[in-house]
């Protein structure tokens, strides 16, 4: 098949390289959409203007049928390969996507976005209002799972692609691949949910409701408004990513990483220092997290995952959602797991089969926990590649030699 370079796609334009605010990320293009192309929202109320910023990697082919949507997690945003503009790591999924990786930028054209509600160029509650100037705080429409994927589908409509070969994610972007699948069953071949659920437990609300407490009860929040005087909550945003990150850990994960050991000492100082090294890692992942990421988003986004249900928006019946989906699926569960139980992958398989869809199913065997499905596990991997590989040929996608 011949292929179509990026450069001559109808996109945005790449935004500056020097500046680092909500409007204008860094390192990815934006795509913004005027007051006659509103976003409907969940809630009642329309979005207008807004933007989205997003990351391509490979090339879209002539047919314009290689497409790979690639939706992120809760704390991620678009910059799933290559160098963060801020904190200077590596693509938070490297090791699946790129050339002749499971997700292979030599085949695929891949594309990530940052959600609606997000902080790293797509509008949300730290982008200006347009009506008053000001930053939007608490003023910004609370957002869904299924808002994020319109904004995602208009994405694409700007792009000129109209059906995704396939669309990837876990955790909080798994919901995503999953509300793709039932709100464009036919714009998406393929779908590969991992680690996720077809709606939030009531642990994981709870879990979620002590995190936004942590933010709202430091003083520096300010009801919301505190991008109005350059101050910060990052106190309480660092403590809910401490109880958040230990969620996405194993007992074994953290036992085998840090056990009982101290922290740069042998005995215990018998005081409220950081003493063990479990204590320390938290500390840190609290302290980094706060300066990539805004605690309005954090709010926002964490009640979106907490209102996604998609049985209750099919009539209680969680076939239903699926119902005469063209779309096959390959669902992906870790055994060690606990915030996304492989219980959960179950119900979406069973769910499929009752609606009739081509459905595969692979429960990983690791002691890793949550973010199993961000680290190298050679099983994930394989089984990726491998349902993206049956999927190409079911598609007619030639393999590059």
């Amino acid at each position: 098949m011949a292929d179509v370079n990026v450069s001559e796609m109808p996109k945005a334009s790449a935004v500056r390289d020097e500046t680092r605010d909500a409007d204008t990320p860094r390192n990815s293009h934006v795509a913004k959409f005027g007051p006659d192309k509103p976003l409907r929202l969940d809630a009642g109320v329309s979005l207008a203007p807004f933007q989205i910023a997003y990351t391509t990697f490979g090339s879209l082919n002539a047919e314009r049928s290689n497409a790979v949507l690639v939706c992120h997690a809760l704390t991620g945003d678009q910059y799933v390969v290559g160098a963060h503009p801020v904190t200077k790591k590596s693509g938070w999924w490297e090791i699946l996507i790129g050339p002749g990786k499971p997700v292979d930028t030599d085949r695929y054209f891949v594309i990530c976005s940052n959600v609606v509600g997000g902080c790293m160029g797509s509008t949300g509650p730290a982008s200006t209002n347009p009506e008053t100037g000001k930053p939007w705080g608490l003023e910004f429409p609370v957002i869904t799972i299924r808002d994020m994927v319109r904004a995602q589908a208009m994405l694409l409509d700007h792009l000129g692609i109209e059906t995704l070969f396939a669309c990837v994610g876990g955790s909080m972007g798994g919901m995503q691949v999953l509300q793709w699948a039932a709100s464009y069953p036919q714009r998406v071949f393929a779908a590969l949910p991992i680690a996720t659920a077809t709606r939030h437990s009531a642990q994981n609300i709870a879990f979620h409701e002590v995190g936004r407490q942590a933010i709202m009860a430091d003083p520096e929040w300010k009801g919301g408004r505190y991008h109005l005087d350059g101050s910060n909550p990052r106190r309480g945003l660092a403590v809910a990513r401490m109880g958040a990150h230990i969620t996405y850990l194993s007992d074994a994960a953290l036992h085998r990483k840090f056990g009982r050991r101290f922290q740069d000492r042998e005995n215990p100082t018998f005081s409220f220092d950081a003493d063990f090294e479990v204590e320390s890692y938290l500390r840190h992942q609290g302290i980094s997290f706060v300066e990539r990421f805004d605690a309005n988003s954090y709010l926002y986004l964490t009640r979106a995952m907490d209102y996604f249900d998609l049985a209750a928006d099919a009539g209680g019946v969680l076939a239903n959602a699926f119902k005469a989906t063209p779309t096959r699926f390959c669902v992906v569960s870790f055994t060690s797991d606990w915030l996304f139980p492989t219980s959960e992958s179950r119900a979406i398989v069973h769910a499929l089969n009752a609606a009739s869809a081509r459905v595969s199913f692979a429960e990983i065997v690791t002691d890793k926990g949550h973010d199993a499905f961000l680290l190298d596990e050679p099983e994930m991997a394989g089984i990726v590649r491998g349902f993206l590989d049956g999927a190409g040929k079911a598609r007619g996608l030639v393999a590059k030699k």
